[in-house]
């Protein structure tokens, strides 16, 4: 197998909200959305999605763009477990790996949708956290975010990794991996071949308040993976592979965007998958804008997500500005 995700599984059910307010600070950032408590309030739609997540969007994201793609990971026995099966199986995601369990029920998501932005009420369950026995090993393993009682999970896949080593490890860290810290972590952070993340996530991860991306790029890398990625929203993605810092710009929408759910998850994975592919560096990372303009194109994180022909198309008819830059 090519690339095999691991990280937690979801069903999101998307509620576009019709009337709310929505207040920001001088610099249109730290937004908050109010509503009237204790009233009824009107709704746009409704809109369940199986199947997602940061590590089941990437293994999608790779399966598409024509890897061997498989999953490592957690559902219930219930009807969203099973939704969650067929939906990869549909994508052609190797489902063996997936854990059916009987005494806890599948992660359940709600995503509160208002102009394109979106808030995220997120449960994990308690799911036994293990490397099922007998993982082939792959080109890449993807990790990114599974529940906050993880156990030795992070040890365990650091000991395999280590035995293992035509496996490399693409880490895109999620929400209780952020917040484990970097000295809980830094075993893992130093197999690491690609990490990535945005800028405030890099900003946390390092203990750091407002810090340059140059800066960042370096001292994301000096915890030890071999690339660094960085994400900065309009403002383009960075990469730092010890030798070369690089920009690409975000890829222009091509029609004002519908939901942004799933937009890093896209950038990240599309590069992991283009390495994966064999696709050098710097190409990868033109990859990656693409597909991340392609997904907010759609409710949902995944069924923007392009296949290699379409994305080449893409590139192919990109205009000159859009390349690649010394930063």
């Amino acid at each position: 197998m090519d690339f095999i995700a691991i990280g937690d599984t979801t069903v999101d059910e998307f509620i576009n909200l019709k009337d709310a307010h929505v207040s920001c600070d001088i610099n249109h950032e730290n937004c908050t959305i109010s509503m009237k408590w204790g009233d009824k309030i009107p709704y746009e739609f409704s809109e369940l999605v199986p199947g997602v997540g940061n590590a089941a969007n990437a293994a999608v994201a790779a399966a598409r763009l024509g890897l061997a793609s498989g999953f490592v990971s957690n559902v219930g026995d219930d009807r969203f477990g099973t939704d969650i099966l067929a939906t990869f199986t549909r994508e052609g995601v190797a489902t063996k790996y997936i854990a059916v369990n009987t005494s806890i029920p599948t992660n359940h998501h709600y995503v509160l949708m208002y102009n394109a932005e979106r808030t995220i009420l997120i449960r994990h369950e308690n799911y036994p956290y293990l490397i099922p026995e007998g993982l082939t090993p792959p080109k890449w393993i993807y990790l990114s975010s599974i529940g906050e009682h993880a156990g030795t999970f992070y040890a365990d896949l650091v000991v395999w990794l280590g035995e293992h080593a035509e496996t490399k490890l693409a880490f895109q860290p999620g929400t209780f991996q952020i917040k484990m810290g970097k000295e809980k972590l830094a075993t893992l952070y130093a197999v690491t071949e690609l990490v990535a993340c945005n800028k405030e996530e890099a900003e946390h991860i390092l203990g750091l308040g407002e810090t340059n991306i140059k800066k960042l790029l370096i001292h994301m890398r000096e915890l030890g993976p071999k690339i660094t990625l960085i994400t900065d929203g309009p403002n383009g993605a960075f990469v730092f592979d010890g030798e070369e810092m690089l920009k690409v710009p975000m890829f222009t929408d091509q029609k004002p965007p519908l939901d942004r759910t799933g937009a890093g998850d896209a950038m990240t994975s599309t590069v992991a998958a283009a390495l994966a592919l064999g696709v050098p560096l710097r190409e990868a990372l033109l990859w990656g804008p693409i597909n991340s303009m392609s997904v907010v194109q759609y409710v949902g994180a995944q069924e923007g997500l392009l296949t290699r022909v379409a994305l080449e198309a893409y590139l192919a008819s990109a205009p000159a500005s859009y390349c690649v830059e010394s930063l």
